[in-house]
């Protein structure tokens, strides 16, 4: 191994660490600190500079420094959107500052490697490969939801039948029948339904699109009210906090080893 495979090998592995530090810590409390991106960052960059100053030529420097703008665009974009967490776009932000590019020189090539157009920007990569293993969640809460029903014979939307198609669709996609003692107990778990005022009706249930964090609480306080005398065990519509450092982390391995799984994808199926 010379020089620049030893450089490109070593960014690769401190990447690796941060992000698998990063995943563990997101899992566990749903927050990184920012000691992790304080040391990420510079020591990130400080090698990438490194190996452009010591091999590379002008040009690769302006890749570089289009890869690290364009991922840094997009993630602050979908942070100040609320798809993102403010850990999930200084990890993308940082691995663009380490591995602007796909590390081309590592003595191993991906599984899959037709050219995409995000071939040049790994970090572009990384995110989409993410996205993707998020998505698959889907599966999972769909099953779960089908061993519900089958298990308990109840309906799914009980209670909320005046809701629309398209949002007991959404629903059933993204979350899950979590029983009221669980939610009250697992911080993690926010609710997809809420309790409204209705003049002629008097409160009824209601199913909310996408769960509101600050609001958590609250929206416990007003189930748990409207809910009272009933069974601990009542089911109400609940999801997960994803931990996204978790699918960038497994979108980084993905990319590393098979390549941009979304692109081969779409040629796959429109090729």
């Amino acid at each position: 191994m010379d020089l620049v495979e030893g450089l490109e090998f070593i960014r690769v592995l401190l990447c690796f660490a941060f992000l698998i530090y990063a995943s563990v810590s997101d899992h566990r409390k749903r927050e990184v600190s920012n000691m992790v991106w304080v040391w990420f960052a510079p020591l990130g960059f400080a090698l990438t500079i490194t190996q452009f100053w010591l091999f590379e030529s002008a040009s690769v420097l302006r890749l570089y420094a289009f890869s690290v703008l364009a991922t840094s665009a997009l993630a602050i974009l979908l942070f100040y959107a609320g798809a993102f967490g403010g850990a999930d776009a200084k990890g993308l932000i940082c691995l663009a500052l380490t591995l602007p590019v796909y590390p081309e020189k590592l003595f191993f090539k991906p599984l899959f490697p037709e050219a995409s157009p995000f071939s040049c920007f790994f970090p572009l990569m990384v995110f989409f490969n993410a996205v993707l293993m998020a998505a698959l969640s889907v599966f999972y809460v769909l099953s779960r939801n089908l061993v519900w029903k089958i298990r308990t014979g109840r309906k799914l939307f009980e209670g909320v039948e005046h809701e629309s198609l398209v949002k007991k669709f959404l629903t059933l996609l993204c979350s899950y029948k979590t029983r009221l003692d669980v939610l009250e107990k697992k911080k993690f778990l926010y609710p997809l339904e809420d309790f409204e005022e209705d003049e002629s009706m008097g409160s009824r249930r209601k199913l909310l699109v996408f769960p509101v964090d600050e609001k958590r609480e609250e929206i416990l306080g007003r189930i748990l009210k409207f809910m009272e005398g009933k069974p601990r065990e009542s089911y109400v519509w609940a999801t997960p906090g994803l931990p996204m450092m978790i699918f960038i982390f497994a979108g980084f391995l993905v990319s590393l080893f098979l390549g941009d799984l979304v692109w081969n994808l779409v040629v796959w199926i429109f090729g």
